[in-house]
Formats: structure tokens, C-alpha cells, sequence
């Protein structure tokens, strides 16, 4: 099986000065570069559950900011590739903004909106994927049985009900764990995502993605898009390198 890159996106614009808020000619650039290294784009769903001859990238946006449509639509146009949006299906339907975000003095409420349902739509008669971000963007581990499900479930029949179709789902949070992964896969998704830790290989229901950041210089970027990197964020080693990141600096003597 070739090798699948799954990247997380946030904000595309160049209003806002945010780790979140990639500028459009930064993003163009990133997408072509993966283009020069022979990756072709695909959705989430496809990335996690089907197999190629040639390297795939699943280009990913969680929270589905509305700022996606007007400026990450374009550039994937160019390339000929899907992508996927992960809508948080609460916000969706009161039109924002995104209050979890945090409103930093300074910050347009306008760069924390999220896309309409029609923007939404729009997008995937484009051929992206629609996937759910569950209803109100909660960390799931600290939720009852009854609201895991509500946020799992109930998001994609959110979801199903605006676009008719629903198969992924982002970790709010980023966080995987077994309990969010059981009800994922009771409500019917056939694959997810998250961002944090580290992952075992060829779990349709718990695909690693590296998030991407404004703040993330060249070489970062071709670190964290490297075939080396996301093997070893399937290993032992990987947890060791977060320990060590976390760690604090000792006391000089």
C-alpha cells in the first residue's frame, strides 16, 4: 500500500494573526509542493479505507471556518483535488462564531465564523467530503454515555440531514480515545481522525494527521509531511520524543 498523508487545516485568510489562520499563498505553496512530490488529493474516507498505486494526501479543515470557501477553494480547484471539512454542526446551524475559539481582543468576529449548510453543499457537489466535528466541538472523554452519543451520533444525522451524506469524523480536540472511537464507530462513520499521541498503523477509525500552523517554517512543514515522520508516530519512539518535548529543562549546576 503507498503511503497516505493526512494534513489538518484550519482558517485560510490573510486578515488574521493566528497559529489557526494559514495565508493563502502559504497554503498554494504547501499543496504544491506535496503536487511536485507526486501526491495526488483525496477525502478522508478515501485516503483511510481504499489503497493506490501512487502517495495520496487528504487535505483536511476542522471546524469548518467559513473563510475555507473564499480563499482554500480556489487553489484546490487549480490542483484538481478534493478536500475535507470536518463541520462542527452546532455552530453550523447558528452561524457562529466559533465561542470555543475564544474571542482574543482584536479578532474579527467575521474570521471566526463557520460556513452556511449552503456553502457546505456547494462544496460537496464539488466532490469534497462533509464529515462531522461533532455538535458542540466537546472534549468526549468527559461526557455520559447519553451526550457521547448525542455529539457522535447526533452530528452526523446533522450532517446526513444538509448533505445526505456523512462517513468521517475529526476528534474534537484532536483526542482519540477507546470509548470515542466505540461510539464512532456505533453511529455508522467508516473513518476518523485526531491529532494528538500516537497511533497505531491502519486504523480506519483513528488516522493521524499533523495539524499545520501559520507558525510552522518550511522545514517543519516537510517534517511533518515526511513518510519517516508519520512512521514514527506509529512506534514506541514517538511517545518518547513527546516526553521529552513536555520534559522540563533541568536546574544547571
Amino acid at each position: 500500500m503507498s503511503h497516505v498523508l493526512a494534513v489538518a487545516y484550519h482558517s485560510v485568510t490573510p486578515t488574521w494573526q493566528n497559529p489557526l489562520a494559514i495565508d493563502p499563498r502559504t497554503f498554494e505553496l504547501q499543496l504544491n509542493k506535496l503536487a511536485e512530490r507526486g501526491y495526488v488529493g483525496v477525502t478522508l474516507t478515501k485516503a483511510a479505507t481504499e489503497t493506490s498505486e501512487h502517495p495520496r494526501v487528504a487535505i483536511t479543515f476542522d471546524d469548518a471556518f467559513a473563510s475555507v470557501a473564499r480563499a482554500a477553494v480556489p487553489i484546490l480547484r487549480n490542483l484538481g483535488w478534493p478536500a475535507t471539512v470536518f463541520a462542527p454542526t452546532r455552530a453550523v446551524e447558528t452561524g457562529g462564531p466559533m465561542s470555543w475559539l475564544g474571542e482574543s481582543a482584536g479578532t474579527p468576529a467575521s474570521e471566526l465564523q463557520p460556513m452556511t449548510w449552503a456553502e457546505l453543499s456547494d462544496l460537496s457537489a464539488l466532490g469534497w467530503e462533509i464529515g462531522s466535528h461533532s455538535r458542540t466541538h466537546v472534549l468526549l472523554s468527559g461526557l455520559s454515555d447519553e451526550e457521547l452519543e448525542a455529539e457522535v451520533a447526533g452530528s452526523r444525522s446533522d450532517v446526513i440531514d444538509h448533505i445526505g451524506t456523512c462517513t468521517s469524523f475529526s476528534y474534537p480536540w484532536g483526542v482519540v480515545s477507546p470509548r470515542a472511537m466505540e461510539a464512532v464507530e456505533a453511529a455508522g462513520y467508516i473513518a476518523a481522525s485526531g491529532l494528538a499521541g500516537r497511533f497505531l498503523r491502519h486504523n480506519p477509525l483513528a488516522v493521524p494527521r499533523f495539524a499545520i500552523a501559520s507558525t510552522d517554517s518550511d522545514l517543519r512543514f516537510r517534517l511533518k509531511t515526511s513518510n519517516t515522520f508519520g512512521l514514527m508516530r506509529t512506534t514506541p519512539l514517538w511517545d518518547l520524543l513527546r516526553r521529552m518535548r513536555h520534559q522540563p529543562a533541568s536546574t544547571q549546576t
